[in-house]
């Protein structure tokens, strides 16, 4: 993985499985919504910042394998990544790694683009995005 990074520690919880102990699919995307989060508060797009501009991160396309089963009580980490930039989106990658071996239990791709709301309008990705917002913050 490449560009700005992230990483996420994660506990499994009873929640997060099903009936036989195995984590379930959604819960997966939740980790990966969590990680995605902090990656974007990370790169300057805060709440606040979000709510001052309206321009909101909107995922237009997930793709996500299921390589092992994580269980119950598990301790795993949602590594995370901005990974292409094009004027209209962006891409992040994550893998969610279980600690105990490092097998890496999924990966997953996303596709976003910068939205002005509430006129749910396509906005373009700032050229040297993410460091110009790194900068911003600064």
């Amino acid at each position: 993985m490449s560009g700005a990074s992230i990483r996420m520690p994660v506990q499994v919880m009873y929640f997060d499985t099903d009936a036989g102990g195995v984590v379930h699919n959604l819960a997966y995307l939740r980790f990966i919504e969590a990680a995605r989060t902090l990656l974007a508060i990370d790169l300057g797009m805060s709440f606040e910042e979000i709510g001052r501009t309206g321009i909101h991160p909107v995922v237009v396309r997930t793709e996500i394998d299921y390589r092992k089963p994580g269980r119950l009580g598990e301790k795993l980490s949602v590594d995370g990544c901005v990974s292409e930039v094009s004027r209209a989106r962006f891409w992040v990658e994550f893998e969610v790694i279980r600690e105990s071996d490092s097998a890496v239990l999924v990966t997953c791709r996303q596709a976003l683009a910068l939205v002005q709301m509430p006129e749910e309008r396509p906005v373009r990705v700032a050229v040297g995005f993410p460091a110009l917002l790194r900068q911003a913050q600064a």
